[in-house]
């Protein structure tokens, strides 16, 4: 059986979503899709840790799809600018996982995957997903990918 790791970019598809179609993506029927193609041994959720009800109810729903959420604290700058990035701690995941998986799966559209997707692919053989949604995805990282889904109607809340 396929042994599958998911990693997602949670602030990058909250926003491209709510961007592109003014909804949400619906987790739990990615979670469907995905359970079909093999065995998910690693589904990793990264997101902004906010201390309001809504997300605290949105990170137990990840839990509850069986999701782990790592959270990183939201800072807030002296200049009104705000700093919740996860995308050096996807990568270091992300390389762990790929020497022990057969496929990999990420959710996001940000381009400055695209190497990590190139390096996991050369180096450990796995094949690389991407879902994103497909006006905001970096091109760069939909060519880096074997597979690129575009997060449409079917995936929506």
């Amino acid at each position: 059986m396929t042994k599958i790791a998911i990693f997602v970019d949670v602030q990058n598809i909250y926003y491209t979503t709510k961007q592109a179609y003014n909804r949400q993506f619906n987790y739990r029927d990615f979670w469907k899709i995905v359970n079909y193609q093999g065995d998910i041994v690693e589904a990793t959720a990264y997101a902004i840790q906010r201390s309001d009800d809504g997300q605290h109810k949105f990170q137990s729903a990840l839990k509850h799809i069986g999701f782990n959420v790592k959270l990183k604290p939201f800072i807030q700058r002296a200049d009104g600018s705000a700093k919740g990035d996860w995308d050096v701690g996807i990568a270091i995941d992300v390389l762990e996982a790929a020497k022990r998986v057969d496929k990999v799966i990420l959710l996001s559209g940000d381009g400055d995957f695209d190497l990590l997707l190139h390096k996991i692919r050369q180096a450990y053989g796995v094949t690389a997903e991407v879902y994103g949604v497909p006006s905001l995805t970096a091109n760069s990282l939909i060519e880096s990918a074997d597979r690129f889904h575009p997060i449409v109607e079917d995936l929506l809340l």
